[in-house]
């Protein structure tokens, strides 16, 4: 193994590489702990296997448009986005996108870097419902009341 294949396999960040047809080439030990497949579960099959089906419409309008335009719309952006769970479950990533080029700049393939934000996803849902079960009570307090400590 050289370095840049130990680097990719023992990252706790998924690394998730596609052909131009959204096939699975490479899933590296990340990828196997934020959705539970190993690799040899999913090289071979299509990125549907981790995209719940409510969202695959969008997800291969943007792949394709992505691919043809060989460039992503995202740019370097991070994106928060729902996956599937081997076990059924769905949860929440944080994925960056990157077209692989060869040295002739060639689109080889797709490459998704992702981590699990299940857990901050859902205790920042919570804040936000309970910041906004108490707003009203907040609002209805004079101006003083709310200053003074």
């Amino acid at each position: 193994m050289n370095l840049y294949q130990a680097m990719i396999e023992q990252t706790a960040d998924a690394f998730i590489l596609s052909d131009l047809e959204g096939c699975i080439q490479l899933w590296n030990h990340g990828a196997e702990l934020v959705f539970g497949f190993s690799a040899k579960d999913v090289i071979g099959q299509s990125l549907d296997i981790i995209i719940p089906e409510h969202l695959r419409q969008a997800h291969w309008i943007g792949f394709h448009k992505a691919v043809a335009a060989g460039r992503m719309s995202l740019g370097d952006q991070v994106m928060t986005t729902r996956f599937l769970h081997k076990d059924g479950s769905k949860g929440y990533v944080d994925m960056r996108f990157s077209l692989i080029k060869d040295d002739t700049d060639q689109l080889m393939g797709v490459l998704a870097t992702a981590r699990d934000s299940t857990a901050r996803y859902l205790a920042e849902r919570t804040l936000r419902a309970r910041l906004a079960e108490l707003a009203p009570a907040n609002e209805s307090k004079p101006a003083s009341a709310a200053t003074n400590k």
